[in-house]
């Protein structure tokens, strides 16, 4: 099984946690508290046949707590960034979480844009997000999710997985394993690549 470190991002009540403990438990809990510092929760998704460990830090959305963030984002490969559909500042305040991930050093590859909230009305304009979307080059597709109907959450992390190994990981020519793009070697066989 191949492990990897992803990180949940947005502005404070997008929706991270309850996106995070939807995926983990399968459940909706309305009264989530805001996260103070970090949150982590760890699931296994299969994509494409390919089981995969993601071990997953939720941040909180507060800008106080974003001095912490740099240091946590160290080793990640992937990026879930949420705003929420209701409140347009969330979607201005990726901005600054972006910022935020592009200044450590070997930032994420992998960074997927999440609609949080599509069970209520959508107050934020489509021809907003796709503007940031196409500006930041997020890979995927944008995901609308709703934690309380369960509606995309599964897909989401699964994409975001799907992402991340199509970024991080090569095909052995000589074993057919997956191993991380920055060896010289398969770390399996020794093979070198073509």
């Amino acid at each position: 099984m191949i492990k990897f470190k992803v990180v949940v991002a947005g502005a404070k009540n997008v929706g991270k946690t309850s996106l995070l403990r939807r995926f983990a438990t399968g459940k909706f809990e309305k009264s989530t508290l805001s996260t103070i510092g970090v949150d982590f929760e760890t699931k296994k998704v299969v994509v494409d046949d390919t089981e995969i460990l993601l071990n997953i830090w939720d941040f909180a959305g507060e800008k106080k707590f974003r001095l912490l963030f740099p240091s946590y984002i160290s080793g990640a490969s992937g990026a879930l960034m949420l705003y929420d559909i209701t409140n347009p500042e969330s979607l201005n305040d990726l901005h600054d979480w972006i910022n935020v991930i592009s200044s450590v050093p070997n930032p994420p590859k992998t960074r997927i844009l999440i609609e949080a909230k599509i069970d209520l009305k959508r107050k934020v304009k489509r021809e907003e997000v796709l503007k940031i979307f196409e500006k930041y080059k997020f890979q995927g597709e944008m995901l609308a999710t709703s934690s309380k109907t369960g509606e995309n959450v599964e897909k989401a992390f699964e994409m975001l997985g799907r992402e991340i190994l199509k970024t991080s990981l090569k095909k052995c020519s000589n074993c057919g394993k997956l191993y991380p793009l920055e060896l010289k070697f398969c770390q399996y066989c020794g093979t070198k690549p073509t």
